[in-house]
């Protein structure tokens, strides 16, 4: 996978920009709130589908204008492609979204035809946030490689919404819940268990590629391990037997009515799975320090990336956005070694220092300069 070159009008604080890319490493130095993570952030739209920021299509539209548009085209081992995605600000009108000039109907269809990894600094926290962290690590990475499981995961969110709402609903109404319920709890319970399966073997996975990791970062002093977290109340490797998920998160769904108007809401499902990490048999959460933390993430982020090369042939875009600065000397260098030969395309205030050979673009106010290759 290889990211040639990005276009841009309209978008942020960035009136028009035509940007070429390397194989290498390409490093979009500047100031902050210059348009370095702006850059970056239309790049990785194309993985995601959506802004990593959380950004709504209308903001990212350049004050006073009345639309932004974005095409990137790249290279995915067979051809040359180019995704263009147009943004319109006037009020009810959507996004449209293009492969080689053929309409894209669902941002779900976009989702895996351009891989990246994002690395930027709140993943420097995924051991130590809560929960929601780690599912949307999973979410995005495992989406990027099977569009049935975002398709999956997309049905799985609107069922529970509607749950949900039944629930709400139930303290003051309880007849259309108690008419209705079953129904819902069979879709989540059928989706979840899809779910389950797909997130416990992508953490089996990744774990196998953090230890190695692991293993050669730290001479095999410590020794990491992620566990699978569902709340079917099964052992891990059950998670992978879809039916007795099922079965499982079926019965739960429809044991504990009272309890869930009480709390007003879905109680279980996949939105509740966690990734246990320990470190030397300890919660790494808790117990490990912030640079062992740091590891843990940088070696989550790099198995990313090479579970989507086993996959699919290819390595995917790296992005990453300042995240240098926030590491120390070693882990600096021991991720820079561990990215050569792969496209990366990272956002920093400083130089990468002697030694690192990139292609440098500069930025100043939404404009960007090739300053050397």
């Amino acid at each position: 996978m290889l990211c040639k070159s990005v276009s841009l009008r309209q978008y942020r604080n960035i009136e028009a920009a035509d940007i070429t890319f390397g194989p290498g490493i390409t490093v979009i130095h500047g100031e902050n709130a210059q348009g370095k993570t702006n850059l970056l952030e239309a790049v990785c739209t194309f993985a995601l589908g959506k802004s990593f920021r959380g950004a709504a299509d209308r903001d990212v539209i350049l004050f006073d204008r009345e639309y932004a548009e974005m095409k990137m085209t790249f290279a995915d081992g067979i051809r040359d492609r180019t995704l263009r995605i147009f943004i319109p600000g006037k009020a009810g009108m959507r996004r449209v979204m293009e492969d080689n000039g053929v309409k894209i109907a669902r941002v779900a269809d976009m989702i895996g035809q351009f891989r990246a990894v994002l690395f930027c600094p709140e993943h420097l926290s995924l051991i130590q946030e809560g929960p929601m962290a780690r599912r949307n690590f999973l979410d995005v990475a495992i989406s990027q490689l099977r569009p049935v499981y975002m398709a999956t995961l997309t049905d799985y969110n609107r069922v529970l919404k509607q749950r949900n709402a039944l629930i709400k609903q139930a303290e003051e109404d309880r007849r259309p819940f108690d008419e209705t319920i079953e129904f819902w709890s069979s879709q989540l319970a059928q989706k979840g268990a899809l779910l389950c399966a797909a997130r416990l073997d992508y953490t089996k996975r990744v774990c196998a590629s953090v230890a190695a990791c692991f293993a050669d970062m730290t001479g095999g002093r410590e020794t990491p391990e992620l566990t699978y977290m569902g709340s079917a109340h099964l052992e891990t490797e059950q998670y992978a037997d879809t039916a007795l998920v099922e079965k499982s998160l079926f019965e739960l769904l429809m044991s504990h009515h009272d309890r869930e108007i009480g709390a007003g809401t879905t109680l279980w499902g996949p939105h509740k799975d966690d990734i246990a990490v320990t470190l030397n048999g300890k919660e790494a959460r808790f117990f490990a320090s912030q640079g062992q933390q740091r590891s843990l993430s940088i070696a989550m982020k790099l198995a990313e990336g090479e579970i989507s090369m086993e996959d699919s042939g290819e390595y995917p875009v790296f992005l990453f956005d300042d995240v240098l600065s926030e590491l120390d000397k070693n882990r600096r260098q021991y991720l820079l070694e561990r990215i050569a030969g792969k496209q990366v395309i990272m956002t920093t205030c400083e130089p990468l220092g002697e030694g690192i050979s990139a292609d440098v673009i500069s930025v100043n106010n939404g404009l960007f300069t090739q300053v050397k290759s």
